[in-house]
């Protein structure tokens, strides 16, 4: 008997498209591709109850274009509604908590993208929903989870800037001021659960660009392709 597919919203991610590099900030992506050879997968599970077959982790689907706008018709069902938090670790770690945590017995796809959809900025040329949805497994992997009941929580050890975001920041202090997009990087641990006592616990690291501009609560711009220590 093979375990359950495991969804990783965090290590399957989508590179960001050519059309956002060059809409989102220019710091930001500097940042990013700069620090692209200090990339931090995610590594390491330790199973509590461990099956006799292989891990098999759910894929990211490619976005379709019915994704690209997601409507919640039928409501987000267990996934969290984005807080009212205007400072950008803060906001991130929320996030990550939120992309590491679902639960098929109760959401289907549908609601999970809209779910997801819902703590995108609303500016349209600084986010980059691609990166976003396409840490969703496709209709077929995500109907097999739900077969197996499969559902996840989430613990957030720390937030923080990446290194080389910082240095970037205070040689440049006024660049961020066009976009007010930082890029924040999220440690924690992902606890997934199914069928029969099922269930295993993993380490997870994330990197997301977050929007904050001054007076208004955050919004999540994109997902970046590695994690940037």
């Amino acid at each position: 008997m093979k375990r359950p597919p495991a969804l990783s919203l965090s290590s399957y991610g989508v590179g960001w498209t050519a059309n956002r590099r060059i809409a989102i900030a220019a710091l930001v992506v500097t940042v990013l591709l700069a620090t692209a050879a200090t990339v931090a997968w995610l590594s390491g599970s330790k199973d509590t109850h461990q099956p006799p077959d292989h891990t098999t982790q759910a894929p990211a689907s490619s976005p379709s274009a019915s994704e690209t706008a997601p409507k919640p018709v039928a409501g987000s069902g267990s996934v969290a509604k984005p807080p009212q938090i205007a400072e950008p670790v803060a906001y991130a770690k929320a996030a990550a908590q939120m992309l590491w945590s679902y639960n098929t017995r109760d959401t289907d796809r549908d609601q999970q993208l809209a779910g997801m959809r819902a703590w995108m900025t609303d500016e349209t040329a600084y986010a980059d929903w691609p990166s976003v949805s396409g840490q969703v497994p496709d209709p077929v992997l995500w109907s097999r989870m739900a077969d197996q009941d499969q559902h996840a929580t989430a613990s957030i050890t720390e937030g923080h800037f990446p290194s080389a975001f910082k240095a970037a920041l205070a040689d440049d202090p006024s660049a961020i001021t066009k976009a007010y997009i930082y890029v924040v990087t999220v440690n924690g641990k992902q606890q997934i659960s199914w069928k029969k006592g099922g269930g295993g616990a993993e380490d997870r690291a994330l990197t997301l660009a977050v929007q904050c501009r001054p007076d208004h609560d955050c919004a999540l711009a994109a997902i970046a392709p590695n994690v940037t220590q």
